[in-house]
């Protein structure tokens, strides 16, 4: 992987080699060919290269120009001049209001045909209050009067209420939990192993901790592919798969060790599942022989019990806390997910539940509720005790 850094030069060597150091720094260091280094340049100075940080070392690729400050300047734009004369800008603003109107031709009243100022067209006439012409042979009178049913006005047709769709009443919402949180492990025992170790290692512990031995295998294969194509020497794999051995075992119990403190310190919130991976990884050989995690795996036992009795009354809780309001659909999936496996259903939870979602499965329940009362009692643990009391009256492809 190639990435910028700035070395300082230290020493020139009788074989055309240049050694260096990392600037302001006393690693890494390494070599480097005197046709890389530019022309001038001394012992002391500071350049700033691209080089490849591989597993056996690191290697300069090509040294980099200084910066001037006329990198640095900021771009500016050139003014052209023009041979046009120069005109002003104008404007006029528009007058306000709607206009003057003065110009319009007025229309005088002679124009227009006199007319006595009681009579109306039959628009008017309307509006007076005046009977329509047409309102007697409909059956209607004036305002406010109503004719009584005679019995020929339009009856809804039997198939218009066929048609209508039965209304399903949804019952109350229930308040519902605060969602567990998730394992945030951090990295303090992960970073200080990495400091303690050399360079050369902290590449193949970096490696390791991405994904164990197979992920230093597999870059050892790649990085020999590329040196054979380039007709290069190979690195020896096999020495850097035995550091990577050695290295293996500080680095999984500091994992460990971040992953247990980050669970022990959100602990009442913490999603069960994630507290339980952190406890059944203590168990590792690995991790179990070291003393540092002994005391740590203790009281994450202690809190792993705890925490799943705590939630299994809980989850019985929300049970019954949804089939006493007509919440079936939501008891029944919540029977489906308990807090720890293999937990047996008690009885006095199952016979309620049995006897609200048997009772929920009626003729008259529309095919929506239908489908999703069956597919939250297929996954319930007493799905083999509901019973349905008949088939609705019109059964569509979806149930």
């Amino acid at each position: 992987m190639s990435r910028r850094m700035e070395i300082e030069l230290t020493s020139e060597r009788p074989d055309g080699l240049w050694t260096w150091r990392a600037a302001g720094a006393r690693q890494p260091k390494g070599v480097m060919p005197s046709d890389l280094v530019p022309s001038g340049r001394r012992v002391g100075d500071v350049l700033r290269v691209e080089a490849d940080f591989e597993i056996d070392g690191i290697t300069i690729v090509t040294v980099l120009a200084d910066r001037t400050k006329d990198d640095r300047a900021p771009a500016l734009l050139e003014l052209i001049q023009t041979e046009k004369p120069f005109e002003a800008v104008t404007q006029q603003l528009a007058t306000k209001g709607r206009g003057d109107r003065s110009d319009r031709p007025r229309r005088d009243r002679g124009d227009r045909p006199d007319r006595p100022r009681g009579e109306r067209t039959d628009r008017g006439d309307r509006r007076e209050g005046a009977p329509r012409a047409d309102r007697d042979q409909r059956g209607g009178g004036p305002r406010g009067e109503r004719k009584p049913d005679d019995g020929t006005r339009r009856q809804p047709r039997d198939d218009d209420r066929r048609g209508r769709r039965p209304q399903f009443n949804a019952p109350p919402e229930l308040p519902s939990r605060p969602k567990p949180r998730r394992l945030k492990p951090g990295r303090t025992h992960r970073n200080e192993v990495l400091a303690a170790l050399p360079e050369a290692q902290r590449t193949v512990a970096e490696r390791v901790l991405q994904g164990g031995i197979p992920a230093v295998r597999q870059a050892v294969k790649e990085q020999n592919d590329r040196l054979r194509g380039e007709g290069k020497e190979e690195i020896a794999s096999q020495n850097l798969l035995d550091m990577a051995e050695r290295l293996l075992p500080k680095l999984r119990v500091a994992e460990w060790r971040d992953r247990a403190e980050a669970a022990l310190k959100d602990v009442e919130l913490l999603d069960l599942r994630d507290l339980r991976s952190v406890v059944v990884a203590s168990d590792d050989p690995v991790v179990a022989r070291d003393e540092t995690t002994r005391s740590l795996a203790t009281q994450l036992r202690e809190a792993l019990v705890t925490k799943q009795e705590r939630e299994y009354r809980q989850w019985l809780d929300d049970i019954l806390a949804a089939l006493a309001v007509g919440r079936v659909v939501r008891a029944l999936k919540l029977s489906s997910q308990p807090p720890k496996a293999g937990v047996p259903f008690p009885a006095d939870v199952a016979a309620p539940l049995v006897a609200a979602a048997s009772a929920a499965l009626t003729p008259l329940e529309p095919q929506e509720r239908w489908v999703a009362l069956l597919e939250a009692a297929a996954f319930s643990p007493v799905h083999t005790a509901v019973a349905v009391q008949a088939a609705p009256a019109a059964v569509g492809p979806e149930l």
